[in-house]
């Protein structure tokens, strides 16, 4: 790579990656993201290279400065968010998706598609006996507005040209050469950009707090390490479009007068990390980070720092004393980062979606910006669909979606027929709601009224055979267990709310119980020291609002309605469909079932320990569960 010294120099290799880009006659991008990797996307990716490589049809996994017009593309591309189908390929320029491919298929592939140019209709995507062939006709896709999103699937994700092709770092550019820092953050500012990593603080407004600070240097730091379980929103930007994030960060340096950045992901991302290392390397040899950057007085560097995993060390001072070196844990407040943060100094600290919505901003205008979604919160939101739904994956929406689009248009419904229960929004930290907010818009103010929160972007969508008060205490042993220790509140107050759900759970719960747990839940909330402390209670005490009977259940009845709790489930013999065949009997650890070959078997309910190993065992189905 020739290092760039002049804006000119920037935009003339520009012109050079968009015309090399546009004469790849197709495109085959195989999805690079973690979960189609873990199904085998890469050899499959492999195995389509070797194929063309042997029929002698002209392939490039790198954009060429001066390609052959009939070159192929063949592409490592980020996640494409449609998960429950991978591993996936989308070919271009027709738009197909082609669904769960396995390696055998890539001959077919070769020979049908990259060859003759057609689509192969049992790869294609199929619902209620349609076939979709292009991915933006999917239902899954066409709902969606991808913003963030719009290039994850869509180019090589370790490749600066192709970032480049489609029109990357012209915001760093007009941000350099054709705006001051005052009218960055002006635009920012109005903009009305929200902190996607949780709270929904304005940014513009952190922006410039931290310009205005005396001290020097100021730091700019990237919250990559998404902790919550189920989600993976960061994680797929920072693996399929990791330049745009590096991008904001970038003016974000420019904007309040910093020279360094520090990213902070969590080593369980092993492929983000590699393809930020990537990036960043490919930047500095370009000139795009480092010293005097295009010829001009601005410098920046950015840094990986990884994390062990800490959930704690999401929140803002954990994060920058882990960055330290020291130990991840929050400190009282204030000063404020952007006063007292990395090192002691001025710090600006968004997370990866935030940043990777900046560009976007200064290049189209905060008025485009604000024309998507509600004015108080603008935008699109990156949502992790999980749970009893069926279509699984990673998904972009305007804020002010409904629960009811994104779960029933988008998600396609409840899997197996059965009936929508709740929605857990938030991750840990977040809370728990029904069907009669399935109307509610996904948005920071209209989630606080209702007592949710939007988190980092985590929705566990869960039927009717969930148990909620196992669900709370999921959570809670979660965040229990991820406790820094450094406050009581939290330290004690998580660790006695997790042992009274243990023991309703078991079929040990008290009267007064609940009670209990949402007194624990209110001091818990209002003392301890950080955001984790203060928001752990809200998925019991959300459960506890919307399925309170449950718990009643649970405690006075020592029935689980939805017969999950193992140690509430009653097992029963049924005498009609019994052979008297002894198997149950010969495999109870406890010698609990009883009875006379050839006749109906017996199980004693004080002597059964509730491990379900008859049920496995009976060959005729007999055994069953009452809740």
């Amino acid at each position: 790579m020739t290092k760039l010294d002049t804006r000119l120099a920037l935009d003339q290799l520009r012109e050079s990656c968009e015309k090399a880009f546009a004469a790849e006659k197709r495109k085959i991008l195989v999805c690079g993201g973690t979960g189609c990797v873990s199904g085998g996307s890469l050899q499959i990716f492999e195995r389509l290279k070797e194929l063309m490589e042997e029929h002698h049809v002209p392939v490039e996994v790198e954009l060429q400065k001066d390609p052959h017009q009939d070159v192929v593309g063949l592409k490592k591309s980020g996640c494409h968010g449609f998960c429950e189908m991978g591993p996936l390929i989308r070919i271009e320029p027709e738009g197909w998706l082609y669904t769960k491919v396995k390696l055998e298929d890539c001959e077919e592939i070769l020979e049908s598609t990259i060859i003759k140019g057609e689509c192969i209709d049992r790869l294609a995507y199929r619902q209620n006996g349609e076939i979709y062939r292009r991915q933006a006709d999917i239902p899954f896709y066409k709902k969606q507005t991808r913003l963030v999103l719009e290039h994850c699937g869509h180019i090589n994700a370790t490749s600066i040209y192709e970032y480049l092709a489609i029109g990357g770092y012209r915001a760093f550019e007009k941000a350099l050469f054709d705006m001051q820092p005052e009218d960055i953050i002006q635009e920012i500012t109005e903009s009305n950009l929200r902190g996607r990593g949780g709270g929904g603080f304005q940014t513009g407004k952190k922006w410039a707090s931290a310009r205005v600070q005396k001290e020097n240097p100021k730091y700019i730091v990237c919250n990559g390490d998404e902790g919550d379980p189920g989600a993976f929103m960061d994680r797929s930007v920072m693996e399929g479009d990791p330049n745009k994030m590096l991008e904001g960060m970038m003016i974000a340096g420019i904007a309040v007068g910093a020279q360094e950045g520090f990213i902070y992901v969590r080593a369980e991302y092993p492929l983000a990390v590699e393809r930020l290392r990537i990036a960043i390397e490919q930047a500095n040899a370009l000139g795009l980070l480092g010293d005097h950057i295009l010829g001009s007085d601005f410098s920046f560097q950015i840094h990986i720092n990884r994390g062990a995993g800490a959930f704690v060390c999401g929140e803002g001072s954990a994060l920058t004393a882990s960055i330290e070196g020291k130990r991840g844990m929050p400190r009282v407040k204030p000063p404020r980062t952007v006063e007292h943060g990395l090192f002691e100094k001025p710090t600006v600290l968004n997370n990866v979606e935030t940043y990777a919505n900046v560009p976007m901003i200064i290049q189209n205008g905060s008025a485009w910006y604000k024309s998507i979604g509600p004015e108080n919160s603008p935008g699109t939101k990156a949502f992790a669909l999980t749970g009893t739904i069926n279509n699984t994956g990673l998904i972009e929406v305007p804020m002010g979606t409904t629960l009811r689009e994104v779960i029933f248009d988008i998600g396609g419904g409840m899997r197996g027929n059965t009936d929508f229960k709740a929605v857990q929004i938030g991750g840990p930290s977040g809370g728990c709601l029904t069907a009669k907010e399935l109307d509610i818009p996904l948005d920071f103010d209209s989630l606080k009224k209702v007592g949710a929160m939007i988190g980092s972007g985590g929705l566990v969508v869960m039927d009717t055979k969930t148990c909620m008060v196992e669900v709370a205490r999921f959570f809670m042993h979660f965040t229990q267990n991820e406790s820094c220790g450094k406050c009581v509140p939290c330290r004690e107050g998580t660790k006695r709310m997790l042992e009274i759900l243990e023991r309703i759970v078991d079929g040990k719960g008290r009267d007064g119980d609940i009670e209990l747990l949402l007194e624990l839940a209110d001091t818990i909330s209002h003392t301890a020291l950080c955001g984790l402390g203060k928001s752990a209670p809200s998925p019991v005490v959300s459960t506890i609002r919307n399925f309170r009977s449950e718990y009643e259940a649970h405690i006075y009845d020592k029935k689980c309605p939805a017969g999950v709790c193992a140690k509430l489930r009653t097992f029963v013999i049924n005498p009609e469909l019994c052979k008297g065949c002894s198997k149950c009997a010969r495999n109870c650890p406890v010698n609990a079932i009883s009875g006379e070959l050839r006749k109906p078997f017996t199980i004693d309910q004080d002597v059964c320990i509730k491990c379900g190993t008859c049920m496995s065992n009976c060959p005729f189905h007999a055994i069953s569960t009452e809740a």
